[in-house]
């Protein structure tokens, strides 16, 4: 296990231990899994974008493709 020293904003401390005494959890662990949460997160929102844009470079030939297949059926 790594250890880190963070800054955390005053009001943010504040919250924290009162969530932290009403849960019964160590902040420790609370921090914990709140960087494991927002880095799921933030994997889903890098893969999102990696679709969006592997979507737009197919989308044309994608097009092309049904647009073939209609010709197609419309010759028989």
């Amino acid at each position: 296990m790594k250890t880190v020293s963070l800054k955390i904003d005053d009001s943010i401390f504040g919250e924290t231990e009162k969530i932290l005494s009403s849960i019964k959890k160590t902040r420790n662990r609370y921090i914990n899994d709140a960087i494991e949460y927002y880095n799921r997160v933030q994997k889903r929102l890098i893969l999102e974008k990696k679709l969006q844009i592997e979507s737009e470079l197919v989308k044309n030939d994608s097009l092309a493709v049904l647009n073939e297949f209609e010709r197609i059926d419309y010759a028989d």
